[in-house]
């Protein structure tokens, strides 16, 4: 629930929330609900709800005890804006964040529109980022959104990348990171998608990173971009 990751672009997970439900063609073959099934099948007991909605109350200090920098991916197994979160358990992760500056925290919400809601109750130190997800053309509006979030850093997350993203406005983004879909029934992802948004990162002077071209076993496909990795990261900024 807490602990070092593989995912390419953080070092540790942080689950104080686990389970989601679907609200884009992103989630279609959501990794966190397929590995929900798998460890209630296994008997874990933070997934004996399966992949509805739970809070982990004892997880929320967690970070505290971390005394070694991390980037931390907060909530890989839900998202923190979730409507059935909340308010004040969401204040208490903020809390937890804030109180704990040697690590960064990535936030990542294809919910942007309840973070709106939620942005003047919160408080935003520069080791949070917050981003959002954008899959494809039909949720760019996602971008607008956070675009409003007082945070340091804003990025976003084009993966599963599902479509062309040819014409992104990365005005107050910092940070993209693109990948394509892994695992059981992945969508193919071109590389001419991929090139686009590299070419308008290196245009804007934002940070890109790549995270791998995905398909059923994605360690064959690796993660190079015409001959090269793509490891950049956000410098933080004033909101």
């Amino acid at each position: 629930m807490a602990g070092n990751s593989s995912i390419e672009w953080t070092e540790a997970t942080w689950n104080p929330v686990t389970g989601c439900n679907k609200v884009s063609d992103g989630c279609k073959n959501c990794y966190a609900e397929r590995m929900a099934k798998r460890l209630r099948a296994m008997g874990n007991p933070r997934y004996t709800n399966g992949f509805n909605v739970t809070l982990h109350s004892d997880l929320i200090n967690a970070p505290r005890k971390w005394v070694k920098p991390r980037k931390i991916f907060v909530n890989s197994m839900s998202d923190l804006f979730h409507k059935d979160i909340p308010v004040e358990f969401i204040q208490s992760v903020f809390e937890t964040m804030i109180e704990t500056p040697q690590h960064s925290y990535q936030v990542l919400t294809k919910r942007p529109e309840r973070l709106i809601e939620l942005a003047n109750s919160l408080t935003f130190t520069p080791n949070i980022w917050i981003g959002t997800s954008v899959e494809n053309e039909t949720v760019t509006e996602r971008i607008d959104l956070i675009r409003q979030v007082p945070a340091y850093v804003r990025f976003l997350s084009c993966e599963p990348l599902l479509g062309p993203l040819d014409n992104l406005n990365l005005e107050g983004i910092h940070w993209v990171i693109v990948g394509g879909e892994s695992g059981p029934g992945a969508r193919p992802m071109q590389e001419d998608w991929v090139r686009s948004i590299r070419d308008q990162c290196k245009e804007s002077n934002v940070a890109f990173f790549f995270k791998q071209w995905g398909g059923l076993q994605k360690h064959r496909h690796g993660r190079l971009l015409d001959n090269q990795t793509y490891d950049e990261y956000p410098v933080s900024t004033l909101a």
